[in-house]
């Protein structure tokens, strides 16, 4: 009798188009920074258009923390292609500066000069401004700077169909898309082991946030932990503990929503005590435990895509779940766009690997505490030799457990192989034996090995493959009907912006209080 995950196999095997239609997108931060490696305080520049309304280049929490975005894509070679094509054209536009290349920030000014980026003065323009503002009150801004990849994975409607159960093309969907996302979190210790390249930081970064103490130091300015695979996804890095008691559940798509619908309308004693107004101008949207569902910090989201003034948890409710948004992927250092394509690649096999596979419920309540230890001693201590983990409450060193899992993606790597264009998945799968078998073959521990035979500190080496791949990327240049299309749609996006800010008639306060009651 063959497996549910065999079936499943069989299903996509016979249906070649449903893995040729598999989308993924990526959207990649990155500070920008002067020839010293210092954060510059900026605009975001003109030629690069509106950070509001252009879809390819935009900000994120800062004025200088760019966020690149690819068109959603059916290859892992063309999104990488388009992911390379805007940081080059970023390059050429802004000579000047060069994107940091790296999850952990560079030197940071003192934190009051930090700026919060601007998106103009339409509402929706100033309600991501205030959303903003609101996090540099709650949480300060320096753990704000560190940067990440995220990457968004889609399968096409029709495969669900044959993958997941429900009344409806939308239940099948959400039914899918949420046991993916649980054999995601049991697993997503196995990614920051493979990929995790944050292990070190400079002493200015933990000096801002007092966990100076915390770390070994390694040279006068670079700190670490030894065996850390990322610093980034560690309790030292982007962390808001008032989040730790909200308990989400990914077993069903309407617990997790209606726990999101709670976090974002029951206040927190802390932020009331802040207000939402100062000197009669707003810093925050509200004072409740999230402003808005996107403040909860996970390593994966369900997502779909949301319009002018929508809420993600409402239309999550009313249009299920579009794709996942999975969140823990550091910035590849010796990459010039922050990923590789085998990276790419890997990621579509251990996906594909997270739906198919039986998935079971987590226990009542739904949450996942196990996993979440899981993934926070890998991130600390991946490195550690003999280090275990615990699987369904039995012990297990990683790295017997990482081959298990290795092996038991080879399948879907084969099939991507068998039924696509791309022939690479299974060579991208065979590069992490090699990183399990040798603890020493990944990046965390080639980014420590680099800077002990270099003797460099973690921010000049940082700075100079940044400015090695500005460089690059220069020189690699664009064809000339592609560098026109991104300068007509930064002029279009400048246009869309202006015409936004004319349009808007009803007052900012009047557009906070429709949005609150957009949450259904």
């Amino acid at each position: 009798m063959m497996s549910l995950a065999s079936e499943r196999r069989a299903y996509l095997a016979s249906h070649p188009d449903l893995l040729r239609n598999i989308l993924r997108g990526i959207e990649k931060e990155g500070l920008r920074v002067d020839a010293t490696g210092a954060l510059v305080d900026t605009p975001h520049p003109i030629a690069l258009g509106s950070a509001l309304t252009n879809g390819h280049i935009t900000t994120d929490y800062s004025e200088s923390l760019l966020e690149l975005i690819t068109s959603p894509i059916s290859t892992p070679a063309a999104l990488i292609q388009e992911l390379t094509d805007i940081h080059t054209f970023v390059s050429l536009r802004n000579p000047g500066e060069a994107i940091w290349n790296q999850s952990m920030p560079a030197h940071l000014p003192p934190e009051a000069e930090i700026p919060v980026a601007w998106y103009g003065t339409s509402n929706t323009g100033m309600l991501k401004h205030v959303y903003r503002l609101g996090l540099a009150w709650r949480y300060g801004k320096v753990m704000q700077c560190i940067a990440g990849v995220h990457y968004n994975f889609s399968l096409p409607e029709a495969a669900w169909d044959g993958l997941a159960s429900g009344e409806s093309s939308k239940e099948r969907r959400n039914t899918g898309y949420m046991a993916l996302i649980r054999n995601f979190i049991r697993h997503s210790w196995l990614l920051m082991y493979l990929f995790g390249s944050s292990p070190a930081v400079s002493r200015s970064f933990l000096q801002h946030v007092g966990l100076e103490d915390q770390l070994t130091r390694l040279s006068p300015d670079t700190y670490c932990l030894p065996w850390a695979t990322s610093l980034r996804m560690s309790d030292l890095g982007y962390k808001n503990p008032t989040q730790s008691d909200l308990h989400l559940c990914y077993n069903d798509l309407d617990t997790f929503t209606a726990r999101i619908h709670t976090a974002v309308t029951t206040p927190w004693p802390a932020y009331e005590a802040i207000g939402t107004h100062r000197d009669g101008k707003r810093i925050q949207l509200n004072t409740n435990i999230l402003q808005i569902e996107n403040e909860y910090y996970a390593t994966i989201r369900p997502k779909q895509t949301a319009g002018r003034c929508e809420r993600p948890n409402t239309i999550l409710r009313q249009r299920g779940i579009q794709y996942i948004e999975v969140r823990c992927m550091d910035i590849d250092p010796w990459a010039p766009a922050g990923i590789r394509i085998e990276t790419s690649r890997f990621l579509d096999a251990f996906l594909l690997f997270c739906a198919l596979e039986d998935s079971p419920l987590f226990p009542p309540p739904g949450t996942c505490q196990e996993s979440q230890a899981n993934f926070a001693l890998v991130a600390r201590e991946g490195r550690r030799p003999g280090l275990v983990l615990q699987q369904d409450g039995q012990p297990i060193e990683l790295r017997d457990w990482a081959r298990q899992v290795l092996d038991r993606i080879a399948p879907y790597a084969e099939l991507l192989d068998t039924h696509t264009d791309d022939h690479r998945h299974t060579a991208a799968l065979a590069q992490q034996h090699g990183k399990v078998q040798d603890p020493d073959n990944t990046p965390s521990a080639r980014l420590l090995a680099e800077l002990r035979d270099s003797g460099q500190e973690f921010h000049d080496w940082t700075l100079a493959q940044s400015q090695a791949h500005w460089k690059a990327l220069r020189e690699r240049g664009l064809p000339a009907g592609t560098l026109a299309a991104y300068d007509q749609a930064a002029r279009d996006s400048i246009a869309e912006q202006a015409a936004l800010e004319a349009s808007d008639k009803e007052s900012f306060e009047d557009y906070v209080t429709r949005f609150h009651a957009a949450l259904k």
